[in-house]
């Protein structure tokens, strides 16, 4: 039986590349009893239907996390919740810092609250580096969803809620990330690149939907799961998407790291290899340390950055994923 056999899910920002993906996945390999997809964008709801026409177990639900009353509705008889919804550009956050704050850190307690008042059973968030050691508006109100969504744990009292994060680098493909701006650009002859020294963390969509499902399975309530994940650089992406485009170095734009980094060493002290992925434990009191799942705690001052990274794809390697 898959684990989500018989089960009620519901994704919030449920029609991006996340949630279309998981969705995918879901309804191929298991049999849930309901999968829901909660967003806003009615336009993005009616596209997805036609996707997935002839599933009679997907349910559509217009409404934004900001709305507290309609959310709860929704999560009426939910089992688990993915939560996806977020603003997530950069730059658009810098200038609307607000319209971050109400999506990403109010909408995320809203998740919180509903999903304790009508007892769903798991919930994971969706997580990104740029929570790590943030310099930028999207990555600190990131960092401040998952200390919410971990502290929920401390307060699900009986319902039983547990709340866990998932984070990952930039994926492959997804709406917004580099791959579809330079296939466009492409047929200008030049790439704008910010650093030639830039790397990034990569992960496809199916391994960052592959990987969410099996945290639902392993997760307590509390962790902060990291994929190992492969880093690749920013010169490197422009050579296997356009080798014979020129190279514009047009410098970093405000809030953009050079190297991502997705565990600190302040996060090491409390971070587990479990083999394929990094597991964060909270540092707080009410965290049952035999909960957690065994493996080796990572060497003092460990940190996962991009740049430092052991697994790194070559250009052919991402050419042949693009293929795929």
């Amino acid at each position: 039986m898959g684990f989500f056999d018989g089960m009620t899910i519901l994704i919030t920002g449920g029609t991006g590349s996340f949630g279309c993906k998981f969705t995918e996945i879901v309804l191929r390999e298991q049999n849930p009893a309901k999968l829901i997809i909660y967003s806003r964008d009615e336009f993005k709801q009616f596209e997805m239907q036609k996707q997935f026409s002839g599933c009679q177990n997907v349910r559509f639900f217009i409404g934004d996390v900001r709305d507290k009353e309609r959310l709860r509705r929704a999560l009426h008889t939910v089992d688990y919740v993915v939560h996806a919804a977020a603003l997530k550009q950069v730059p658009a956050m810098e200038y609307n810092p607000e319209e971050a704050i109400k999506t990403n850190v109010l909408g995320v307690m809203n998740v919180i609250n509903c999903a304790i008042d009508t007892g769903v059973k798991k919930v994971i968030a969706l997580s990104t580096d740029k929570a790590c050691n943030p310099i930028n508006l999207y990555g600190a109100t990131k960092l401040c969803s998952d200390k919410l969504i971990i502290a929920g744990n401390s307060y699900s009292g009986q319902s039983g809620t547990r709340f866990s994060v998932v984070r990952y680098g930039n994926v492959l493909g997804s709406r917004g990330s580099e791959i579809p701006f330079f296939q466009k650009r492409k047929e200008t002859g030049v790439l704008p690149i910010t650093d030639e020294k830039m790397t990034r963390f990569w992960i496809t969509l199916e391994q960052g939907v592959r990987f969410v499902i099996k945290s639902f399975d392993i997760m307590s309530g509390g962790e902060i799961f990291v994929p190992k994940i492969p880093s690749m650089r920013i010169t490197d992406l422009a050579k296997a998407i356009a080798p014979e485009c020129k190279i514009e170095i047009v410098g970093i734009r405000p809030g953009e790291k050079l190297h991502e980094v997705m565990i600190s060493e302040d996060d090491a002290r409390n971070t587990m290899d479990i083999g394929d992925c990094y597991v964060i434990y909270p540092e707080v009191h009410w965290w049952d340390a035999e909960n957690h799942a065994t493996g080796n705690k990572v060497a003092e001052g460990f940190r996962f950055s991009s740049d430092t990274n052991d697994q790194w794809l070559t250009v052919e390697q991402l050419r042949d994923i693009l293929q795929k």
